[in-house]
């Protein structure tokens, strides 16, 4: 008894200490930073489009100083007297994808980029850092001084119509999943709260969300738009919806994705949000899943279920494609074999050690040979095909469900790296 009322004495104490961390350098509001990142294949560039506050942060406040994954990009907040470290956060964007294409190549494009932060009590020195495949990086600094005339404040601005499709707790220690509605009408939005609900019970049906349920908020903002369906641009159909998405992202046929991440921010304002999920109102199949950006994917071909939540394992886990093409390699140049992919369930095998070298077990070759008894089991070795590669890059199993939309589970290294990022964000270490 004595040894447990110490236990929970330091547990509460070590809880203590972090929200005074979070307390000493932070108000309850949040920063919305709008980016403009811009280049070609050759040069990256990031700009500072714009600054907007509003009431509570809903983010971290745990482990305020370091991420879960490295992702293609962070931010770092400094404390501008001291240096300290205050808070970081690491992403991916549609940006670091795109100048990985042949297009980058001849041309310079920009797109739009926002992150949430909690708003420093002082001013603060922001860092932006971009990296490309190859682990090159580009930067910018600049101040937050949090008495700014020119951040906009939003916070009496209305938030949209929602409701909670699982509420696991208090959204100030929750991880909140924000569900847009994209191409569905005002008068389609029992069509959507019904799309929402299969989402949340579908990705909390999967481990290690499951185990973690009381973790999360799932919420559904009734985001109205013009138009049915979604733009599908080979079939000449350009529709007026909520976040403007279409088909045919890098002129490929079934990526849905939307260059218009401010107009996502602007519907989710004064509504907890960390994570976007975007359901776009079309039977053709597609989406697509950024790293701390958002997920959008299609809601009513036959395979949504599976294809939401592997899209979710790209957005909220960082996790990689392990499906790969034997004829001809489709975006083959995302990934560059000569570096080590910063994704938790791909390898190049330049630094397997720090993947998931820990799991094989002793007698399992590296290369693993595919086998049924293997792939029916779920047996962790490095098996060759992965990240749109069919050699050079390796993926934890033979079936997965960042592989296959048949997989029944996550195989147990993704479902290891999505555990560590569920703890990352609830829980001090």
């Amino acid at each position: 008894m004595r040894r447990f009322i110490c236990f929970a004495v330091a547990m509460f104490a070590t809880m203590a200490l972090h929200a005074q961390q979070f307390e000493a350098h932070f108000n309850d509001e949040t920063l919305r930073i709008d980016y403009t990142l811009l280049g070609n294949a050759s040069e990256q560039h990031v700009a500072l489009r714009d600054m907007s506050s509003t009431e509570n942060w809903w983010g971290r406040r745990v482990n305020l100083d370091e991420v879960p994954l490295k992702g293609n990009g962070d931010l770092t907040l400094y404390d501008a007297e001291s240096g300290a470290v205050i808070y970081k956060t690491s992403f991916s964007s549609l940006f670091q994808e795109w100048i990985t294409t042949p297009e980058a190549k001849h041309i310079t494009k920009s797109f739009e980029f926002t992150l949430l932060v909690p708003m420093p009590q002082r001013v603060a020195v922001a860092e932006m850092v971009l990296r490309d495949n190859t682990g090159n990086e580009s930067k910018l600094r600049h101040t937050i001084n949090p008495n700014d005339v020119l951040i906009r404040d939003r916070s009496k601005q209305q938030a949209l119509p929602h409701i909670y499709t699982h509420k696991g707790g208090d959204s100030k220690e929750c991880i909140d999943v924000v569900i847009l509605a994209e191409g569905y009408r005002q008068d389609e939005m029992e069509l959507f709260k019904e799309d929402a609900m299969i989402t949340t019970t579908e990705i909390l049906s999967y481990e290690p969300f499951k185990s973690h349920a009381d973790k999360f908020n799932f919420i559904a903002v009734f985001s109205a738009s013009t138009d049915t369906n979604v733009s599908v641009p080979q079939e000449e159909a350009w529709c007026d919806t909520a976040v403007g998405s279409n088909f045919m992202t890098f002129y490929m046929e079934r990526y849905l994705t939307s260059g218009e991440v401010y107009a996502m921010y602007d519907l989710a304002t004064n509504i907890p949000c960390e994570h976007f999920i975007i359901l776009a109102n079309t039977d053709t199949y597609g989406g697509g899943g950024i790293y701390n950006s958002y997920t959008l994917t299609t809601a009513h071909h036959f395979s949504f279920r599976p294809v939401v939540v592997h899209e979710f394992g790209h957005s909220f886990g960082g996790l990689g494609d392990e499906y790969f093409y034997t004829s001809t390699d489709n975006n083959d140049e995302m990934h560059s074999l000569a570096h080590e992919p910063w994704e938790p369930n791909i390898t190049t095998l330049v630094d397997f050690e720090s993947k998931w070298a820990d799991m094989v077990a002793e007698g399992i070759e590296i290369p693993t040979a595919v086998s049924e008894e293997r792939s029916a089991n779920y047996v962790v070795g490095v098996y060759e095909g992965g990240g749109y590669r069919s050699k050079g890059i390796y993926r934890p199993v033979d079936v997965c469900r960042m592989r296959n939309n048949t997989a029944e589970r996550f195989c147990p290294v993704c479902e290891r790296a999505l555990e560590r990022v569920i703890l990352h964000q609830t829980v001090n270490k």
